[in-house]
This record gives C-alpha cells, structure tokens and sequence, in this order.
C-alpha cells in the first residue's frame, strides 16, 4: 500500500484519516500523478469478511478493533443515559461500518448552506458532485450518474411485510417513491444501497483501493495522529505514533483534516486551536483561539417503535434456526440476495409532521427485525421495526478534549431533546409512527407493541418513552463549522480559520445537519474538498 514512511518524510499533502471523506482525498489529490499523498489512518486495514458483507454490520457495531465506541456524557433529557456513538476505525472509516443507506438529503439543505454565506455549496453545485460519485444502477440522468466509483443498488426483493408497510404508509397519506434522491423526498419506499454486486461498496473499496499502487500515493494504517506542526500561522506537518513510536511528517503544501466530526475537533484542540476556556485548564498553549471548536454539534435521534408481528416472516425468525440460517447463507453465496444481502433496513419513509414543514422533517428506517438495541440478539419471536427520527433537530452540543491524550476520547454533549420545537416533533414522529403500525393494511401483521410496552397517546407517555429507549442513529456533524460567524471553524474553502496550509474535510464541516443520512454528504465533501485543493493548486 505504497512507500514505508519515515520519520522527517516530506509529502505535498497530508491526510488526517481514511474513512468517507479522507478515501475520496486520497484518490482524487494522487489522481493525476503529479502530488506526493500520505494517508494516515489509526485504524487497521478492512480485511475482516464482515465489514464487506451488508448483514456484517451487527458485527463490527461494537467490535473495538473497528470501532471507536465513544460514548456521550450523560444526557439530561434522557433520564441521564450515556448514548452509544460508534465511528469506524478502519480504512474506509465509518463508511466501512454503517447501515449502507444511500441518502444525499434535500436539495433545500444545501441551499440553506449557501444562503448563510457559503458560496458554492447550493444544490446547483453539489448535484453534479453527487452525481460524479455515482455508479448507479439506475443508470444516468438529470440526478444520478453511472460511470462514479461507488456503487448503488436497488433491493430487488419484496417482502410480503414491507409490502404491507408500504400499503400502510398511503394509507395515512404518505405516496409511493422509487427514490428519495430523485425529484422529491418525501414518500415511502424502498431504499437504495451502498453495495455492489451483493458486498459492501464503502469508499475503502471504491475510491481506495483502485488507487492504492499508485507510486505517489503512501497509506499507512495503525498510525494515530498526536497534533498538528505549524511554523508560525503555517501547518507545516504532523506527529504521529505509529507501533509505539513518535514519528513527524511534514506537508509542502497542505494538511488535511478528514478524522471525522468527533476527532477533527478533538485534533485540533490537542494542537493549541480552539478556546482558551477549554485548552487552558488542560495546560495546552493557546496557538490560535478559535472559540467554535468542537462546538455546533448536531445529530439525528431516533426512536425505536418494535412491534411483534402475526406472522412468522421476519428476519427474526430467519435467525432463530440452523435451517433458517443455513438457507440465508446459500441464497448469499450463490445468488447475493436475501437479508445478507441488504443488511438491516430494507424501508425507508420521509414525512411532515409538524403544520410549518415546507419539506419532510421525519425519517423512517423499517427493519423486519427487532432487538433490545442495535446489533443485539434479535428476539425470540416475529417482529419489526419502526425507526423514526427528527431530520433537522434544533438542539446543539459540544465535543471537548478532557486530556493531552490523542488516545483518550474526548467529553460528547449531544444535549439531546433540549429544546420545545425538538420535543414537538419528538412526539409527533411518534404519534405518526404508531398510526403506521396499526394502518388498515398491516391488520393482519401487526400483532401487538413491544416497545412501547403498549400503545402511548399522551404526550407525557410519548416523552417517558423517548426519555428511556431513544438514542442516536449515528449522524454526528458540524463541531468544524463552515461559515464566517463567530462559532465557524473553516471558510467556504475549507480552510480553516487564520492558518495557513490547513483545511478540515468531513462531516464535522456541516454548519446544519443534512435532512438524511450523512454518508454520501459526507462522501460529497470529499470531493468537493479536492475540487478546492487542486483548483488552487494550478
């Protein structure tokens, strides 16, 4: 995977991280043979089966060897839980460990990105990007492309049970879509897929390893980042440690950042930017105060409705037998169908609840399993899952480093819930998630609630139920603001604020969350980012 690296190596551009964002840099910065690229990754390389079959995902949900794990502080309106935040730790990052759904979010969310003085990430500018990344099934036209490096798929399957779902989404006015990535949003259907030919199409697969022999591009894994080296307001390297030793490499031209939204911040707080009332306590030099570090923090929280269901025609029942099992892996192994095939969520709905939403504010993802949590043991019986969650919550919070250490995981407040608009549409996704379940259509599928014990209908049974069972669908952006107000970290070029040679490129760069989920906006930064780089560096 390209050169060794050495201690006092020299590079034109270093890249702090391969996961979404970071692949997609790598490819596209080596592209053209004419820059030296190191790509610094503290993770391992994705040689592990499960990370590549789509069901895999149960499996490196919780496996530290991929998986960072954070965790938030307590939060306060959830009766005090610390709320499981997964990150891939792996070539490919969290692309290499998500749920594999394919959503860019809303045309609208991107113009709001230009409208607050971000020129040249309005929908008319990101679309061709978008469209570039594409290998779809679908083929070419107005909104998709077919000669991109990552591969989407259709689930060609139908269920009889998410048939019925999707009977019941028009029952309670919600019309039929083919494609949420296409003129309009809102809708039910089926989802497309982050895979290709039946394996996992991750930006590791994708973007890196058609790249990975190239003679001017050097990757090298299991190498954590320590902090960034500047020469007065100039980044001009980085210190890493890779098996037990200190190493420093230093950049020609630029360094970077693409560690993600939880640890972009926290590397740049360990490198003297960010607010003195955090840095200083901690006994790190002040280089450069930059008070919106690690703040601006946005994420999508989801509530779980779990329901058993009359038939035995889940996945749940699939894996409760030898036989089910068995059958599960030979449909995989000889046609690349069935539920190894898809993963967890074949469903997927965009709804208004609330009267002033011009566009969808809820999503649905519609799993025909149900576990106490992600990635657990399915249950014993029948059942599926309503996963909805709020699309644009107001409620902001903070990612802080509480040591030296690049190795200690910084200090999380999501601060889920704290506010009365993300409340509102917390009960009235709820409420419309239960007029789901029990729609005419599903009358011979849904048997009874599980969780919620039983069917809630006041507000304040709706809030205890969130309070208890809610947590993150692992959407975490925005602590590096894009932007030029006060709390912004990186301008429109990335670049971040008052030093030279330093940009951040990743989903922590959202300065709001996209109406979707942030894989592919955040695939779409990537590209964007290197669009930047190489066109100043003509």
């Amino acid at each position: 995977m390209g050169a060794l690296v050495n201690s006092q190596d020299e590079f034109d551009y270093v890249i702090v991280g391969a996961g979404t964002a970071g692949c997609v840099l790598a490819n596209r910065l080596s592209e053209s043979g004419k820059y030296s690229v190191l790509l610094l990754e503290a993770g391992p390389r994705d040689l592990s089966p499960w990370i590549h079959i789509p069901i895999g995902y149960g499996k490196t949900m919780f496996n530290p060897k991929y998986n960072w794990g954070f965790y938030t502080e307590p939060e306060k309106e959830l009766n005090g839980r610390r709320i499981y935040q997964p990150r891939g730790k792996v070539l490919g990052g969290s692309s290499s460990i998500n749920g594999l759904i394919y959503i860019r979010g809303q045309a609208e969310d991107y113009d709001l990105w230009e409208g607050l003085g971000n020129q040249g990430w309005g929908w008319k500018n990101v679309l061709p990007l978008f469209r570039k990344i594409e290998n779809n099934e679908r083929g070419c036209d107005e909104y998709h492309g077919g000669g991109g490096p990552l591969g989407i798929s259709n689930i060609h399957e139908r269920p009889e049970l998410m048939e019925a779902i999707i009977k019941a989404g028009n029952q309670v006015g919600l019309p039929s879509n083919d494609d949420f990535n296409g003129k309009t949003q809102e809708g039910i259907g089926y989802f497309q897929l982050l895979t290709k030919n039946g394996f996992r199409s991750s930006t590791a697969v994708s973007y890196l390893n058609p790249a990975k022999n190239r003679p001017n591009l050097s990757i090298l894994t299991e190498a954590q980042v320590q902090k960034i080296l500047f020469k007065k307001t100039m980044a001009i390297g980085v210190q890493f440690k890779h098996q037990g030793a200190l190493k420093t490499v230093h950049a020609n031209k630029e360094i970077i950042l693409a560690a993600g939204a939880i640890q972009s911040p926290q590397l740049l707080e360990l490198s003297g930017i960010g607010s003195s009332k955090v840095l200083q306590p901690l006994g790190i030099d002040v280089f450069h105060e930059l008070p919106g570090v690690g703040e601006n923090l946005q994420d999508h929280l989801q509530f779980r409705l779990m329901y058993r269901c009359k038939k035995p025609i889940t996945t749940n029942d699939t894996l409760r037998s030898w036989t089910g099992m068995m059958g599960m892996g030979l449909k995989y192994m000889f046609n690349r169908t069935g539920p190894m095939a898809v993963g967890i969520n074949h469903v997927g709905a965009f709804a208004k609840v609330l009267p002033e939403s011009k566009t969808p504010d809820i999503q649905f993802h519609v799993a025909a399993l149900t576990a106490d949590k992600v990635a657990d043991k399915p249950h014993p019986w029948p059942g599926f899952t309503l996963s909805v969650c709020q699309l644009r919550p107001e409620s902001r919070g903070s990612i802080h480093i509480q040591s030296t250490k690049a190795a200690d995981a910084p200090l999380i407040k999501a601060n889920y819930l704290t506010t009365d608009g993300d409340w509102r549409c917390a009960i009235a996704a709820v409420k419309y998630a239960q007029e789901l379940a029990y729609a005419p259509a599903m009358k011979d599928y849904t048997e009874s609630s599980y969780r919620p014990a039983s069917k809630v209908s006041t507000d304040e049974e709706i809030r205890e139920f969130c309070r208890e069972y809610s947590a993150t669908i692992f959407h975490p952006v925005g602590t590096c603001k894009m932007g030029s107000d006060e709390v912004s970290v990186v301008d429109s070029n990335l670049r971040v604020h008052g030093i030279a040679n330093l940009r951040v490129a990743d989903g922590s760069i959202m300065p709001l969350l996209v109406s979707g989920n942030t894989s592919i906006p955040s695939t779409m930064i990537g590209e964007k980012a290197a669009q930047l780089i190489l066109g100043e560096s003509r």
